[in-house]
């Protein structure tokens, strides 16, 4: 299955943009997830929210996705992608407040177990509904 991407610009303060993932991410197209989030910080988003609730199923190119969308947010240069397996190893050295920028919402089950595994829910905020992603974005 493809992946369908849809980007809602909320504005306000902070600018937040929420990135709905629909289908599956994976090698074929984590890439457009990347360029996703790099234009929406280029027009201001200081605020992601990441809509899992129709993503079906996430390859390990799909968490170096989340971990570029990170990285970016925070203003800074996201890992290679060749550098393979050990671009990956980088999220364990990334531990701060990235939360407070960049939240994970209403991810299913089976992606919610891979996210937990693999400790990349140290690194986000998560969030049960894009809702309640955006208002912890506004401090709500």
């Amino acid at each position: 299955m493809a992946l369908t991407i849809d980007v809602d610009h909320l504005g306000g303060s902070p600018s937040i943009t929420v990135v709905a993932l629909d289908g599956e991410l994976d090698a074929s197209n984590y890439e457009r997830v990347i360029d996703v989030v790099r234009s929406a910080y280029a027009q201001g988003a200081r605020g992601l929210v990441i809509d899992m609730a129709k993503l079906t199923f996430m390859a390990s190119s799909g968490l170096f996705a989340l971990h570029s969308a990170l990285r970016i947010m925070r203003g800074e240069t996201p890992p290679d992608p060749e550098m393979g397996w050990s671009a990956l190893h980088q999220v364990a050295q990334d531990h701060d407040s990235s939360a407070a920028t960049v939240r994970l919402a209403a991810a299913q089950e089976a992606i919610a177990r891979v996210l937990e595994r693999t400790g990349m829910t140290s690194l986000f905020g998560v969030d049960a509904t894009r809702e309640d992603a955006v208002a912890a974005l506004r401090g709500a």
